[in-house]
């Protein structure tokens, strides 16, 4: 295990992009506390917020940078442009961007003189690979809310909604920005995940049916993941993934858990590229421990990392929390959880996921 010193980290780092090395062993390093990560770039830049308030990024050489804001939830690949919520001078949040060096840039919401619901008028969830494309949540008062998706040309456009007076949202968009998913809010109130392809939604189902809401998706949009795969029997407890050729299939947890009330969710919330790795958590509430899918085989990530060279990783945590974010090559894992005194970040280095099947 690592602990958050600069110099040591970037020697993790080295070791991250060398050639070879003749182990599989993981790299475990924790962040400070009352810091959550929430994704990581192609060049190793953290992104996420604080729990002072805030969004910051990170990276080895800098450790954690304070970016303002209210909190920071995606970063383009080249680690330049990050996405999430600011705030103006009327105290308002909104959806924003964040440049190197740069204020925030306010993006409002869906139509002209929108109203906000409290003092929440929208908030960025991600952004595709250059950063052209925006996608998240917006509101025009509070009755319901919507999906967005933003570029230049278009500003921000309302994703609507296939069910009358519901709320839909997008939580990611795919490294090529045509594809967006999220979720759409049924007439139950259940949230059926939903992905939009040139403004047309589409809703995910599997085999018990209704699906949750879809978390993350690859550059052409062709694999997506999420949670809950389904919602009767021990489904829920799984999460999903979804490609192209395979239409979807269940993601189970390491193992069934059992709730003193309500049930535990499987839940995927980031993937590699490929889909090779997938990451997330199996959670009732707080109570909840991150799991890594590597094949779609699932482990604990506590688990997996005793087993691969850190005996003593996440030693006294109360639990390991969710994996928030995943490298496009499947190499680098964020996520936090409930730590010996508070909540905390960490990161992950997979030297070796193993040969492809």
């Amino acid at each position: 295990m690592i602990r958050a010193g600069g110099f040591a980290i970037a020697l993790a780092l080295v070791a991250l992009t060398a050639a070879t090395r003749a182990d599989d062993n993981a790299v475990f390093i924790e962040l400070p506390y009352g810091v959550f990560p929430s994704a990581v770039a192609s060049n190793a830049t953290v992104v996420g917020g604080l729990d002072t308030g805030g969004g910051f990024y990170w990276m080895p050489t800098s450790g954690v940078v304070y970016i303002g804001g209210l909190q920071a939830s995606a970063v383009s690949r080249d680690g330049r442009t990050i996405v999430g919520e600011g705030i103006g001078a009327d105290k308002i949040r909104q959806a924003g961007i964040w440049l190197r060096a740069a204020e925030w840039r306010l993006l409002g919401s869906v139509v002209p003189n929108a109203k906000p619901c409290d003092d929440l008028l929208s908030n960025a969830n991600d952004t595709n690979a250059d950063s052209r494309v925006i996608v998240g949540l917006a509101w025009n008062g509070c009755n319901f809310a919507r999906a967005f998706r933003w570029e230049e040309a278009t500003g921000m456009v309302d994703l609507g909604s296939t069910v009358a007076n519901r709320s839909s949202r997008a939580n990611s968009v795919s490294g090529d920005g045509k594809t967006v998913v999220g979720w759409q809010e049924l007439t139950s109130g259940v949230w059926q995940g939903a992905r939009w392809v040139d403004g047309k939604q589409t809703l995910f189902t599997g085999p018990d049916g209704i699906v949750g809401q879809a978390f993350a998706a690859n550059t052409e949009g062709s694999l997506v993941v999420g949670q809950v795969c389904g919602f009767s029997g021990v489904m829920n407890q799984s999460a999903w993934v979804w490609t192209v050729r395979d239409g979807l299939q269940c993601l189970p947890p390491p193992r069934l858990r059992t709730a003193l009330e309500g049930v535990f969710l499987g839940r995927a919330e980031a993937t590699s590229e490929d889909g090779r790795v997938i990451g997330g958590g199996h959670s009732f509430g707080l109570e909840s421990e991150a799991v890594i899918w590597i094949d779609k085989q699932p482990n604990y990530l506590k688990d997996y990392l005793r087993a691969h060279g850190v005996p003593n990783a996440f030693d006294e945590w109360v639990n390991t929390g969710t994996i928030t974010g995943i490298s496009r090559d499947g190499r680098m894992l964020v996520g936090w959880g409930a730590g010996p005194k508070n909540f905390k970040g960490y990161i992950v280095i997979l030297n070796s996921i193993g040969d492809a099947p």
